[in-house]
Parts: structure tokens; sequence; C-alpha cells
């Protein structure tokens, strides 16, 4: 099978096509045909060698979600799988492939109408902006800002603080065509990069905080919570945050803030699997909306991780091993028919 591994890490350009043995399901597990690959934050940190310290090697295959299509299962799993259109979770290696193996628990077949593409860009993502607004106590007609807002999480995180009767919805973005798009998923204020706005009546202070990027500006962030304000970071594309930015914390001292990082690992499988089908459904119903910035063939995987980079995407880039999909440039799409955190 066509696989795609981290040749050398660093630039895009380290990522290489290979053929590979299939993989073959081992007790408690699945094999998944894949007609629908996630790109996502976590790939590129792990391809550019971030996290080498923690285990990752070159020859890494890279990918984390998949969805597709049963087609044999290990022992101990039901054959009823068997057949069945699934989205699921390979853990931190094996999706970006033509086929790939998943624990049957992370396993979730999915609803008629959602598409693969939906299913990977809403199937981990959707999951940290829900459980990271739960973990920030969110609740109606409080003021939160979604730092990072244009990708798969951030989109996600808008819609649902939207939803959810919020105050205020701020986004930071780079340029005012992003902003209006998230205008139409339920962002009140777009901000720049740095938080900042020219409209007079942009919120200065918030009191929710979900935050995608880190990087060197967080301490600045974490200096507009509100009294009581709750911040909580669920993933660091921008970078690691400084290390001295628990001084502005400490500063805020009598505001009483909160920090909190966030990660699904600590939420249990089956909760996480209760609220990703519900979105899935919704997504299906046109309730939640996904945003696909673009489908490319397996092969142009190194493409999909240039446009990250440079900050070209806007959701999710979605690999297929298949070329008979038509590519979908940047457009809002409903899931109805006409898709870092270590855990989804």
């Amino acid at each position: 099978m066509k696989a795609v591994v981290i040749r050398t890490f660093g630039a895009p350009e380290g990522l290489e096509v290979v053929d590979l043995p299939a993989p073959v399901p081992r007790p408690g597990q699945v094999l998944v045909a894949t007609e629908a690959i996630g790109v996502g934050g976590v790939d590129a940190v792990i391809r550019r060698g971030a996290l080498a310290e923690h285990g990752f090697r070159e020859g890494h295959l890279l990918g984390s979600e998949v969805a597709g299509t049963v087609t044999a299962v290990g022992e101990g799993v039901d054959a009823s799988w068997t057949g069945r259109r699934v989205w699921a979770f390979t853990g931190l290696s094996g999706g970006y492939a033509e086929q790939a193996v998943a624990r049957v628990e992370d396993v979730l077949a999915l609803p008629a109408g959602l598409t693969g593409a939906d299913a990977v860009t809403l199937g981990g993502s959707g999951i940290v902006a829900h459980f990271a607004l739960r973990k920030a106590r969110f609740a109606p007609g409080e003021t939160v800002l979604v730092r990072g807002a244009a990708g798969s999480i951030g989109i996600t995180a808008v819609q649902l603080a939207a939803r959810g009767g919020a105050g205020a919805v701020a986004v930071t973005t780079s340029s005012e065509e992003r902003g209006a798009r998230l205008r139409e998923l339920g962002a009140t204020h777009v901000l720049d990069r740095s938080g900042k706005s020219d409209d007079p009546d942009a919120p200065t202070g918030f009191d929710v905080v979900i935050d995608v990027v880190g990087g060197p500006g967080l301490p600045d962030v974490l200096g507009a919570l509100h009294a009581d304000g709750r911040y909580v970071l669920v993933g660091v594309v921008g970078g690691q945050p400084p290390e001295e930015f628990g001084t502005r914390l400490v500063h805020g001292f009598r505001k009483s803030l909160t920090f909190a990082t966030f990660s699904a690992d600590t939420v249990p499988g089956p909760d996480r699997q209760a609220v990703r089908a519900e979105q899935f459904a919704e997504a299906a119903r046109g309730e939640l909306r996904t945003v696909v910035h673009d489908v490319l063939p397996l092969d142009r995987a190194a493409d999909a991780h240039r446009a990250m980079d440079t900050g070209e995407v806007f959701g999710r880039v979605v690999l297929t091993p298949s070329r008979r999909r038509r590519p979908v440039q940047g457009l809002i799409v409903s899931a109805t028919p006409t898709p870092p955190s270590s855990r989804p």
C-alpha cells in the first residue's frame, strides 16, 4: 500500500511516499480502507522534529484520524463491523496510508449524509472544542476569545460558544477575509493576531480564552482576562509559550485567574465517543458546519503541510488515496451532501 512517512525532520520536503505492507488488525483492532485522512497541526509539529524527545523518529508514518470502510477485524471484534463506513483514531501514527488499523473502541460508525472529509475535519477537533469549553466552565452571557480560530478546533469552538449563548465571541485571525468567514460561523468581533482591533466596540477583556496558538504572545492574552477569567490552552501551533509566562499570571493574583492546559487524553473514551457521535449527527443535519480547505491526493501530503506552514489553511486539509474527489478550495461546507491533542 501507499503511505507517507517522515524521511527527514524539518520542512515538508522531508515527507516521502513509500510502499509498505498492508497492516493486519491485531486482537481488538479493525482494518480500515481509507477514503479520507485528516491533516492536523500535531502532524506538522511531529514532522518538524519538535517531539523527537518523546520518541518520534525519522521514518514515522504520520496521521491520527481517518474515515473509510472496515475491511477486516481482529480477534475479539464483532464481525458486523466489516463493511461499515467509520471514522477511526489511529493514535499518533498510521493514518497517512491507503489502509490503517485502529482499536475498535476508537472507531465510530458514520451517519448517513456525513462525508469522510467532514468526519476527519470534525472528529478529532470537535471534541477538543467541546471539552475545552467545559473545562473553562463557560456559561451563557460570558465573553469568549478563540485564539487561532481559523483551524478546525477554533472553527468548532466559535460555533459552540455562539450557540451556547456567549455574550460575545471574539476571534484572532490574520485577515479581513477570514474574519468575515468566522462571523458567518458565529464570531461577533474580529481581532488581529495580537488581540487588538480598531473597532471601539470590540471587547478588551474576556471571561474565557480558548487558545490553539500558545507561542510568545500568550502572556499578553493572559493579561486580558477579566477577574475570575479562565484560560485553556489546547495547542501550541505557534510554538511553546515563554517559560516566564507564569509571572504574568502571578501579577494578576488579585484577579483570581485560572490557567489550564487541555488534552482529550484526560476524557474517558465513552464520553469522547458520545460527544463525537452527537456532533457527527448534528453535522449530517447541517446544524454544525465543517470547513474543508482542500482535498488532495495522498501523494501530495507535502503540499498540505506547506499550506499549513505558510498559514494558508482555513479549516482542514484532507488527503485521499483516490484522485476521483474534486478539490474543495477554501469553502464553508455543510456536512449535508449537495468534512494538539494526542487523543481525539
